[in-house]
């Protein structure tokens, strides 16, 4: 079936929050994972550094990065 109607033209924006991404060993794609607090981001950080690779992105706050390697640019 196929999708009607006309295609996003704006690329979607990043929610308010903390943001890791999360590899597993060897890959070479990750996936981003939100948390609204420093405290859960960093509790899940703990969490999941047993089994997968993972890269603390930074903090957004109104479509910008606040910290991280991304720092001062926009999210898109």
């Amino acid at each position: 079936m196929e999708k009607k109607g006309r295609p996003a033209t704006k690329p979607p924006e990043l929610k308010q929050g903390f943001y890791i991404e999360l590899k597993s060993k060897g890959s070479s794609s990750g996936v981003k994972i939100r948390r609204d607090t420093r405290e859960e981001m960093e509790f899940s950080i703990r969490q999941y550094e047993k089994s997968k690779v993972v890269t603390y992105l930074g903090e957004v706050r109104a479509g910008r990065w606040v910290d991280g390697k991304n720092k001062g640019k926009k999210t898109r």
